[in-house]
C-alpha cells in the first residue's frame, strides 16, 4: 500500500471511530397513555405525571411495560395521589447504555433531557450485588446526581406490577427504608398480599415528593367533593 493510500486508510478509520462513538441517543417513539385507561384517585390532593423509558433492541416490549405499570399505579391512589399522565418514550441508543451502571446510565442522562420521575427499563445491570430494580432518590444520590429520581429495572424482575410500586415509592418519599408490617408495600420482599401504605407512609410521600417537584398539588376547585 503506498504512503497515501495508508494515510487515506487511516483517516476512514478515525472518522468511522469518531461516528461510532458519537452516535446519539434519539427518542424514536413517544406513548401517551390515554387518560380513561388510567386509574382514578377518588379525593386526590396531588397528581403524578410519570415517565417511561424502553430501549429498542431489548427484550422488553412496550406493551408489556404498560401492562404492569397500569396494574402498579391504582396502589398509589391509598395516598390521594391521582396519576394524570403517562408517557412511554422508545429509545435508540448504542447497546452499552442497555445495561445499567452508574458512570453509563450517567453519562446516559447527560445525552437526553429526561422528564422526571423517570423509569428505565434496561436488559440488565452491572451492580454489584445485582438488584432486579434500583431506585435513586435524592437522598442516595449525592454520588450520582445525574440518576436522582429514577428507577431501573432489569429484564425478568420478579413481581413487576409490585415492584414497579414498591421502587415508586422509595423514589417520591425520597427514602430506602422498608416496613416490616403485615400487608404492607414496603416490606423487603414483594408478595400479591403485601400492598398497603401506612397513613404516615402516605403523609411522607405526599409531603417529600411535593418538596422534590415530583408532585403537584390539585387545586381545591379540581378536587371531587365527598
Amino acid at each position: 500500500m503506498t504512503p497515501l493510500l495508508r494515510f487515506a486508510a487511516v483517516l476512514l478509520f478515525a472518522a468511522s471511530t469518531v461516528a461510532l462513538a458519537a452516535e446519539p441517543v434519539r427518542v424514536i417513539e413517544t406513548r401517551i397513555l390515554p387518560q380513561e385507561q388510567l386509574p382514578a384517585a377518588t379525593n386526590a390532593s396531588h397528581d403524578l405525571r410519570l415517565y417511561l423509558y424502553a430501549f429498542r433492541g431489548t427484550r422488553w416490549l412496550p406493551a408489556d411495560i404498560v401492562a404492569a405499570v397500569l396494574e402498579a399505579l391504582p396502589l398509589l391512589a391509598q395516598c390521594g395521589v391521582r396519576v394524570a399522565g403517562v408517557e412511554l418514550r422508545l429509545l435508540a441508543t448504542p447497546s452499552r447504555f442497555h445495561f445499567y451502571s452508574t458512570p453509563v446510565s450517567s453519562q446516559l442522562m447527560r445525552e437526553i433531557t429526561v422528564a422526571k420521575p423517570a423509569v428505565f427499563f434496561v436488559d440488565d445491570t452491572y451492580s454489584d450485588p445485582a438488584y432486579d430494580a434500583e431506585a435513586i432518590g435524592l437522598s442516595n444520590a449525592s454520588t450520582r446526581p445525574d440518576l436522582a429520581n429514577t428507577i431501573w429495572f432489569a429484564y425478568g424482575a420478579r413481581d413487576l406490577p409490585l415492584a414497579f410500586a414498591h421502587e415508586l415509592v422509595h423514589v417520591l418519599s425520597d427514602n430506602g427504608d422498608h416496613s416490616e408490617a403485615p400487608d404492607n408495600l414496603m416490606r423487603p420482599e414483594t408478595s400479591p398480599a403485601n400492598t398497603r401504605l401506612t397513613d404516615a407512609q402516605c403523609s411522607r410521600l405526599r409531603a417529600i415528593a411535593e418538596a422534590n417537584g415530583l408532585l403537584a398539588r390539585r387545586a381545591a376547585a379540581e378536587m371531587p367533593r365527598k
